[in-house]
């Protein structure tokens, strides 16, 4: 049995897809759907159970013995939210919870981390998982702050030699991009963002720099295509003596002017960007370039190459966003 938390969101809904198609057994999702689409997201999937994230542990506790792997994908992702409390208890705390029970019960545990972790990037983007590496980063929001905080935990019990998972993996993601991600809303990646308006064939505006190094849409991110992140998982799974914390980007930066003229190459449009001002209240926090440093996942053994931004953009446009049924 495999659990994986956040199941019915963007990567974790992807992660699912690649599991069935592997026949990795009883499939279960503990996730929060509400009112929206986000069920559909994992419409296609025979799955084992759907547990609300309130009955995790009765239902871990109840299936302890059948339990594998535990993938906690599940999280508070918006960077915008502003409630510390609600961020921190599902972000830090519940992870923390997850890890001791997976600890005791002798279960493996791979779980999301992220870029964000990384702050403004003036320490680099190394995925050193040491205590004092660690502690020289400074995330820029709480979000970013409650995924380093658990980073920093692990550490500290990994160096103290506690008890841990037989398997333990923090990945730190960057700027995912691919299917299942529509229930996101303007956290959307902006591949998502950007085709409606290239199928259109109108102007889509990208923020201005506000930073004299980068011209307007020259900020830069280290985009990745969610099969390459799921790819990481499934490795990891296959190689259970690999434990550690892990960037997962593709190592290399491009403009979000590349990727929005990739998507309208992809929809055989010319590009037509226009730009507008960022908005105030997150100009001060504003990265303006993230790369993945991919040395550390290629030493433990991870040798597939990674898909290039016009191809995972293609990919994307041509099997998903413009396809009668967008979902995987």
């Amino acid at each position: 049995m495999i659990l994986v938390t956040g199941g019915a969101g963007f990567i974790g809904s992807n992660i699912l897809a690649a599991l069935e198609e592997k026949g990795a057994g009883k499939l279960v999702v503990c996730d929060r759907l509400r009112s929206g689409s986000k069920w559909q997201n994992i419409a296609k999937r025979e799955l084992s159970d759907i547990v609300h994230p309130e009955q995790i542990f009765d239902f871990l506790q109840a299936n302890a013995k059948h339990m594998e792997v535990v993938i906690h994908m599940g999280a508070i992702s918006a960077t915008t939210e502003t409630d510390a409390d609600k961020i921190l208890a599902n972000n830090f705390s519940l992870s923390l919870a997850l890890w001791k029970w997976c600890a005791l019960h002798n279960v493996r545990f791979i779980y999301a981390s992220s870029a964000a972790t990384y702050g403004d990037g003036n320490q680099g983007f190394d995925d050193d998982a040491s205590m004092e590496h660690l502690a020289k980063l400074r995330p820029l929001n709480a979000y970013g702050w409650s995924k380093h905080l658990f980073d920093r935990r692990v550490a500290r019990k990994v160096w103290a030699g506690s008890r841990k998972p037989p398997q333990w993996a923090g990945l730190k993601f960057f700027n995912v991009y691919g299917p299942n991600e529509y229930h996101k809303g303007n956290q959307q990646s902006v591949v998502a963002q950007v085709y409606p308006h290239a199928e259109k064939d109108a102007a889509y505006q990208l923020f201005k720099s506000h930073n004299p190094k980068y011209p307007d849409g020259g900020q830069l991110r280290d985009f990745i295509w969610v099969g390459d992140v799921v790819d990481v998982v499934m490795w990891l799974i296959e190689n259970p003596k690999v434990s550690g914390l892990f960037n997962v980007g593709t190592g290399k930066a491009r403009s979000f002017l590349d990727l929005a003229n990739a998507v309208y190459r992809a929809v055989g449009r010319e590009p037509q960007i226009k730009f507008r001002d960022t908005p105030i209240e997150i100009r001060d926090k504003y990265q303006y370039f993230t790369q993945a440093k991919m040395e550390r996942l290629h030493r433990a053994g991870y040798a597939k190459p990674f898909t290039s931004l016009e191809d995972g953009v293609e990919m994307y446009v041509k099997r998903y966003l413009a396809a009668a049924d967008s979902y995987r």
